[in-house]
């Protein structure tokens, strides 16, 4: 029986013989929508949770900035952003609007990306600004968080009279799942914001795991972040597999998103018979498969689902890299993945690096786990620099895991490991 992951926009085959293997899928393919993806996004934007609408909340007020997503998620804005535009301009033609892209700590988002997110109409008429993280000239203090960090956002977003977001709800590594509050914290924050709130310490927290909100300390400061910007109304979706709206939740940021958590939950956990001695996953495909750096979210589905001294295959084209310059350097860099460990644990929340968390957590999987990435062929100097192996295709990695952990080891395939919770 043969597989398909998805790799890249096209999907990489896996033609091994899964006979014994478990299959981990999410259970959101079996959601049907009730509706066309236009029309689930305005049922919603039509009964907000805890919120009037949106144009109501638009009646009086001379400015609004709609936090978008980036080019690294796969939001589809095409369906959320003319809807919401179009809700603002009924309560008060005259409202004067910006779309501010949160790329958090990601490059900027180039043109034609926006133009594929969002269409060609939209790039060409409304006004849109690219949030950096690193011009502090463009971001304001607007309060402390409870971690202790000033939350310090873009000027946007902190002078705007109404604050709103789009986004969707998945599984996230750390944060429990992204959308909601994490339009703020990370996406439009300065650097001293996002670097005080992805400490080391909260990231080792065994609550900043997968699917896990209450107690988690980075949730709190999210949350906390989205409060002092005066958050006010977001549109949050579901997507499956294809990457189309299956459902979406409209109306107050901290309800509106925890109803969409919950809901989620009962389509992406999952739990194997047996952890797997191999285990194979991916990072959903393009866009999410991008880079090293992004693809170490669907890792972590893999070590969740690992018995101990695993051999993990993630399968990612990674055909923009790495991801980040201090990502790289740190693993390529250090004496070993324990060590960095060690290191990244003795630095002060004051002194978090950039991409700290990121490196922290692959270097987390490293020292328990021997990890194959599967990639574009131009990816493999920079895969074995990072301290993994590489395979151009999932069939040779899978051959190379069996020599080291037997023939009659147990295979644990997570075709989408991003659109999954594992639970232990």
């Amino acid at each position: 029986m043969a597989i398909v992951i998805p790799f890249g926009n096209a999907g990489m085959t896996l033609h091994d013989d899964l006979v014994g293997a478990e299959i981990l899928e999410s259970h959101i393919g079996e959601l049907k929508a009730s509706d066309t993806e236009d029309g689930l996004v305005q049922a919603a934007m039509a009964a907000p949770i805890d919120t009037p609408r949106l144009c109501e909340l638009a009646a009086g007020k001379k400015t609004c900035t709609i936090i978008i997503s980036d080019h690294t998620r796969p939001v589809p804005s095409r369906h959320i952003i003319p809807f919401m535009l179009a809700e603002l301009r009924e309560g008060n033609p005259e409202i004067d609007i910006t779309l501010l892209v949160a790329t958090g700590f990601h490059r900027p988002t180039s043109k034609d990306e926006l133009v594929g997110k969002l269409g060609q109409e939209i790039v060409d008429n409304e006004k849109i600004v690219i949030h950096d993280s690193r011009d502090a000239s463009t971001n304001v203090k607007v309060g402390v968080l409870p971690s202790g960090a000033d939350c310090v956002i873009d000027k946007l977003a902190a002078e705007t009279d109404l604050l709103v977001a789009e986004g969707f709800i998945e599984p996230h590594f750390f944060a429990g799942f992204s959308g909601g509050r994490k339009s703020v914290l990370p996406g439009v924050c300065d650097q001293v914001t996002v670097l005080g709130n992805h400490c080391s310490k909260f990231i080792a927290s065994p609550y900043a795991r997968t699917g896990v909100l209450d107690g988690n300390p980075l949730h709190t400061d999210m949350v906390a972040a989205a409060q002092m910007a005066k958050l006010a109304y977001i549109v949050n979706v579901i997507i499956d597999e294809d990457k189309k709206v299956v459902a979406a939740f409209a109306g107050d940021p901290i309800t509106a998103h925890r109803k969409g958590c919950d809901f989620l939950l009962g389509y992406c956990q999952v739990k194997p018979e047996k952890r797997g001695d191999i285990v194979i996953s991916s990072n959903g495909g393009y866009p999410l498969d991008q880079n090293v750096y992004q693809s170490v979210k669907g890792l972590t589905a893999a070590e969740a689902a690992a018995a101990e001294g695993a051999v993990l295959i993630m399968v990612s084209s990674c055909s923009d890299g790495h991801g980040g310059d201090s990502f790289y350097h740190a693993l390529r860099d250090c004496a070993s993945p324990e060590a960095l460990t060690d290191e990244i644990l003795a630095t002060p929340q004051d002194q978090t690096k950039p991409d700290q968390w990121e490196y922290q957590i692959l270097a987390r999987v490293l020292c328990k786990h021997h990890v194959i990435y599967v990639t574009a062929p131009e990816q493999r100097a920079l895969i074995e620099d990072m301290k993994m192996s590489w395979a151009p295709d999932v069939d040779t990695a899978l051959a190379k895991a069996r020599e080291i952990k037997g023939k009659d080891a147990h295979l644990v395939v997570i075709p989408n490991g991003i659109s999954v919770m594992v639970r232990e």
